[in-house]
């Protein structure tokens, strides 16, 4: 009997999941992550080369991490391989048709600057996509200058390097997100000197109080949550509700941010600006799933409308299967639920992709960790949606595409310009899109903008400019000429692909 084989591209806490069960599941199993190291932003460690000597006390469920770590990199059925993204999905059936093999994965092993890179193929029977998300940043004067960072990466150059950001740290935006950066900011040595969350009180509680019984599901999110808390208590960080940095200032980089009273709208309150001195700047307005693969495999997609396009991400069914065979999808590509979720939809999607029996005991206590994630996540975005009114915080020159320097006042003649309005030159003359992030970050704001700017029907977006699906494009990795001229390594099955460098223990 050939042994079944698994490819799950992502090693954060979802992919983590989905290849233990796949293994559990008695399937061959490849591991593919771009990181060095396997754990995903959720569980980033530091480099090999500085491990710590105390681990625990910067990794979060430390223990049940170094467990899973360990029995995939030690078991003969998985191939772990660090360094390594996928550049694009093709797809063996392009007519999707029931029983058609998942996409073949073409990957391109090696260090994301390094030379040397080599290009390979594997056709696996099952494909799961665990590929996370990235932070959303709305536009303001002066987000493009050096010093302003995406929370996400403020986190990630803490607890991968030891790193901070800057002396004097202002952390803004929506979302308890914010609070375990602010945490480790402080923590690492960081004046955090305040958190604003941009919704008023009243949204807040709201949201969170809503059908308050099944709170009680969270109790670990609750505690976790009053352990962030004390940490800013302890460090002295005001926390600061409908408050929001409208603009950043400094000659050559952040020196002042200018924050604002909001209503409930996110209208700004005459009057309440007020500046303060600062060398960095942290801010995260949500997340956006990361869907150029689920869109390359052709997966459909659910909660998209141009006019909100960070609510778009993958359709799957009870046990995470999307709308291509053979593909399966887990964590924030499928909804922004928290660690937890995403490592029950893991374990869904990897028993599944394995060959497990769907009607397995076992699964029945994850199916409901599973569903009460979801709850979690319908909640959490009730409790901090984006105001509609923010577009009211942009000046003429404020900079939307920050690729190609396309600023508010350009995009805004683009759009309401007859000759331009419905034809693909709007996108030419804006270039907003077209650069290095190809779209993965002003996508979802250009076509908010254009949208309202049209004052059209949300459903017909801008024809030529970035789409409430920015991330569609056959390449979803950058790729070098001469790699991709040069001959790839021998396709092969996963088992006998090019062999993986596993992390020293």
């Amino acid at each position: 009997m050939t042994l079944r084989q698994v490819v799950v591209i992502g090693a954060g806490p979802a992919g983590m999941a989905a290849a233990e069960a796949a293994l559990r599941a008695g399937a061959g199993v490849t591991l593919i992550d771009a990181a060095e190291n396997p754990g995903g932003q959720y569980h980033r460690t530091l480099p090999d080369a500085y491990a710590p000597a105390h681990p625990q006390r910067l990794t979060r469920d430390r223990r049940a991490f170094d467990r899973r770590r360990r029995l995939l990199l030690g078991h003969p059925r998985c191939t772990w391989w660090p360094e390594t993204v996928v550049w694009a999905l093709e797809r063996r059936d392009p007519d999707g048709t029931d029983g058609a093999p998942p996409p073949r994965v073409h990957l391109l092993h090696g260090p994301a600057d390094g030379s040397g890179r080599r290009r390979s193929t594997v056709d696996p029977d099952a494909l799961v996509l665990a590929v996370g998300a990235h932070d959303r940043v709305l536009p303001f004067p002066g987000w493009e200058l050096p010093g302003v960072f995406t929370a996400g990466a403020a986190q990630a150059l803490v607890k991968g390097e030891r790193v901070v950001v800057g002396d004097q740290v202002v952390v803004a935006g929506t979302g308890p997100f914010l609070l375990p950066v602010a945490a480790a900011l402080a923590q690492a040595g960081a004046q955090v000197r305040a958190v604003l969350e941009a919704n008023v009180p009243g949204t807040v509680v709201r949201g969170w109080s809503r059908r308050a019984g099944e709170l009680a599901a969270h109790a670990a999110k609750a505690l976790e949550l009053a352990k962030y808390t004390a940490e800013l208590a302890r460090h002295r960080v005001p926390y600061r509700f409908g408050r929001a940095v409208m603009a950043a200032r400094g000659a050559g980089r952040v020196e002042e941010v200018v924050t604002a009273r909001l209503r409930a709208d996110w209208s700004v309150v005459p009057g309440s600006e007020r500046s303060a001195a600062v060398d960095a700047l942290c801010v995260s307005h949500g997340f956006s799933p990361q869907l150029e693969l689920p869109l390359a495999a052709g997966c459909a997609l659910r909660g998209r409308t141009p006019a909100s396009p960070e609510g778009a991400f993958v359709a799957v069914d009870a046990d995470q299967r999307t709308s291509v065979p053979g593909v399966y999808a887990a964590g924030e590509i499928t909804g922004i639920a928290g660690a937890p979720a995403a490592r029950a939809e893991g374990t869904i999607a990897g028993w599944s992709a394995g060959g497990g029996s769907p009607g397995d005991a076992a699964l029945r206590r994850v199916r409901r960790h599973r569903d009460q994630g979801r709850a979690f996540a319908a909640r959490l975005a009730r409790a901090h949606p984006i105001g509609p009114a923010w577009p009211g915080w942009l000046e003429p020159q404020t900079v939307i595409c920050r690729c190609e320097e396309t600023d508010y006042d350009q995009l805004r003649r683009a759009v309401t310009h007859p000759a331009s309005a419905t034809a693909r030159v709007a996108k030419l003359q804006t270039r907003a899109g077209l650069g290095p992030c190809q779209a993965r970050i002003c996508g979802p704001t250009v076509a908010e903008l254009a949208a309202r700017l049209r004052a059209g029907p949300a459903e017909h977006p801008l024809q030529g400019l970035p789409s409430a699906t920015p991330h569609h494009r056959p390449i979803a990795q950058p790729i070098r000429l001469g790699e991709l001229a040069a001959p790839p390594a021998e396709h092969a099955a996963p088992t006998t692909a090019p062999a993986p460098t596993k992390e020293s223990e």
